[in-house]
């Protein structure tokens, strides 16, 4: 372009002149600077600026060299066997959010116990901890005989919650019991503790917890030969509340009356239920104050993580997509953590539900493969603050479930909730990434196996990242030391002699690179359930230790290395 208008400049001299040609001359080079700074703006926006790009994968783009440092010193958390968890809720068909009603027949109440694909959903997790529970469990009364009148849910907007009360029938609570048996499923189950409450007008629940009822329940469960894991009081009723508040003094005093009943109930048991609460949302002066006041009575302090806002937002992807946004509710976690150790209490922490986003979710966001960007950071995240179990909103029901609330196909969460139950051990590794700020990294103990498991998230929808590995106090063939000898890190060697070595690799991307697909595909082959409702397997690829860790645009990776090992994993 600047040659043509050299050459038009020359020509023109010959005919009209030195002046006319140096304006010509001079026009040409500073169009010829505009279209560069046009060229270059547009390839910056095209690398960092589109809001559009998070719908779908690039095939094109840079590729990154990073690494992940992992010190195996000692463990920075230490997670359940059974840390995944699903949450089973009360929600009726009635249920409708933003003009959409999204829950079907998924209620505790009404759930097809006899799809085969939920039943071998919740057995392919061996086992899959379920947390019965949810906003309508402060409605719901048990009922103590068959002969005793028991009434559904009913939707009237004058009530709290804008449904009525609504009865669980003993019929019901056998059936629940037997499918969570004959799937292998680890139960716990929120109790009303609204029962004896008065809610004022300002939305303050008064007064002392009503036991009876729930003992009644209880009792039946025991004689039933039922097992509970645990007993969690209350939903989301802390701090602000929803719905109604109860304050910390009087939750504290309530959880003081449960911790009664359970060891009167189960005297003789050698294992007893837990006693859980208070399952909302964590706002830091009540949840001290209850602490400090349930020292005794409490195993397990549970809060709700909904950092996505409501499910209406516009701005879900950019969110989950945004490395600082995600980093944000690491606040809550590392608070709870220090008013935990510095109450003197014995209690743990769990997550007793989690949806991301409020008010069911967002159907072709919180339901599809995107929203893994989400939850296994949230896994990650979670674990490495020394929480023991994470409860996802919900198994099925809503547009979070794992599983379709139609069809029961699972969505791509499933998939992911399943690796990570495989393959991420009890022990929790600090870990770091340097080279890009749009990994998320984390790593743990291999689950039933020697080595590390490393989760590798890429938010970067243009990037392909290289990722190579170094660990302190690590040993194993072909480990070998940086050359600083003032680090005690050390490094997979790329020229390491052992040619065999190889580890196992999970890799994670959308259906057609469409990151609102609900199928998943591992390893390039899509997962979905047989004509029979069969889970399908989940294998890896074997990769030599000697080849990066090569992750994808927008994709997710599990690592399993067998040949990195930290005195802390044995």
């Amino acid at each position: 372009m600047f040659l043509n208008g050299t050459v038009l400049a020359l020509a023109v001299k010959k005919k009209m002149g030195t002046k006319s040609a140096q304006k010509i001359l001079i026009c040409g080079m500073a169009t010829t600077l505009f279209l560069l700074f046009c060229l270059c703006f547009w390839l910056y926006w095209v690398r960092h600026g589109s809001p559009v790009a998070p719908h779908s994968t690039s095939g094109v783009g840079t590729i990154i060299e990073g690494k992940v440092f992992i010190n195996g010193t000692t463990s920075i958390g230490r997670i359940d066997d059974d840390f995944v968890c699903a949450t089973l809720d009360w929600w009726p068909p009635q249920k409708c959010d933003f003009g959409t009603c999204s829950w079907g027949r998924t209620s505790l109440l009404n759930l097809d116990l006899n799809n085969v694909i939920l039943l071998n959903a919740i057995k392919a997790f061996s086992p899959l901890k379920i947390r019965l529970g949810g906003t309508l469990q402060d409605r719901v009364i048990y009922q103590s005989n068959e002969q005793q009148p028991c009434s559904p849910f009913v939707q009237r907007n004058s009530d709290l919650l804008r449904f009525s009360k609504g009865c669980l029938p003993l019929t019901r609570w056998d059936e629940l019991n037997n499918f969570f048996k004959k799937a292998g499923a680890v139960v716990v189950f929120g109790l009303n503790e609204l029962r004896g409450k008065t809610v004022n007008p300002q939305g303050y629940a008064e007064g002392a917890w009503n036991s009876s009822n729930a003992e009644s329940l209880m009792r039946y469960t025991v004689n039933q030969g039922y097992t509970i894991q645990g007993w969690e009081l209350g939903n989301e009723l802390s701090g602000n509340g929803i719905g109604a508040t109860v304050s910390a003094d009087q939750y504290a005093s309530d959880i003081n009356t449960l911790q009664d009943t359970v060891q009167n109930i189960y005297a003789g048991f050698e294992d007893k239920p837990v006693v859980m609460g208070p399952g909302g949302f964590f706002e830091e002066n009540w949840f001290r104050e209850f602490i400090q006041k349930t020292t005794k009575s409490l195993q397990v302090v549970t809060h709700h993580i909904y950092n996505l806002g409501p499910g209406s937002s516009d701005n879900l992807n950019n969110e989950i997509l945004d490395p600082s946004f995600l980093d944000s509710v690491s606040q809550k976690y590392s608070r709870l953590q220090s008013i935990l150790k510095n109450s003197g209490t014995q209690a743990v922490a769990w997550v007793g539900e989690a949806g991301g986003a409020s008010n069911s979710g967002h159907n072709l966001v919180t339901n599809t493969f995107v929203f893994s960007f989400w939850y296994l950071d949230q896994l990650g995240m979670a674990s490495s603050f020394d929480t023991k179990t994470y409860c996802r909103q919900t198994l099925v029901g809503g547009n979070y479930g794992l599983l379709d609330a139609n069809t029961f196909v699972p969505n791509p969460d499933y998939y992911s909730a399943l690796l990570w139950h495989r393959l991420m051990g009890n022990n929790v590794l600090s870990t770091s990434f340097s080279g890009t700020n749009k990994i998320r990294a984390y790593a743990h103990c291999s689950k039933k196996t020697q080595g590390i498991t490393l989760l590798l998230i890429n938010l970067d929808g243009y990037a392909t990242v290289q990722v190579r590995v170094s660990a302190e106090n690590a040993t194993g063939p072909g480990i070998s030391p940086l050359q600083d000898p003032r680090k005690k890190f050390a490094r997979v060697s790329r020229g390491s002699k052992i040619t065999n070595l190889t580890r196992e690799e999970y890799h994670l991307t959308p259906k057609d690179g469409d990151l609102h697909s609900q199928i998943m595909l591992l390893n390039e082959k899509m997962l979905t359930v047989d004509s029979s409702g069969v889970i399908p397997p989940l294998e890896p690829i074997n990769v030599s230790q000697s080849d990066p860790i090569t992750i994808a645009p927008f994709s997710i990776v599990f690592v399993q290395i067998p040949y990195i090992n930290f005195s802390v994993c044995n």
